[in-house]
């Protein structure tokens, strides 16, 4: 693996750097490399990564009887009818 020294980053841009780095949760080098490849065409943004979160305060709600009977219900719903595929 090759080493790359890049010089002459100003204060403002190596700030920037590392806020970016810490929002995504990576190293700066690893930023800096993600960067690099999507530049060069090496890394492809991914599509249909976006987490949806509208839904997440109701984990966990459901009591078991709930559950039950919901998942009674889907089940139903599910079962196949061979005279409709005759």
């Amino acid at each position: 693996m090759k080493a790359i020294t890049i010089r002459g980053i100003d204060p403002f841009v190596s700030e920037k750097l590392k806020q970016a780095a810490k929002t995504e949760g990576k190293s700066v080098n690893q930023l800096v490399l993600d960067l690099i490849k999507h530049r060069v065409g090496a890394k492809k943004d991914k599509k249909f990564t976006k987490k949806h979160r509208e839904l997440d305060h109701l984990f966990g709600k459901w009591s078991r009887d709930e559950f039950e009977r919901i998942q009674g219900i889907i089940d139903s719903q599910r079962k196949i009818d061979g005279e409709l595929w005759q």
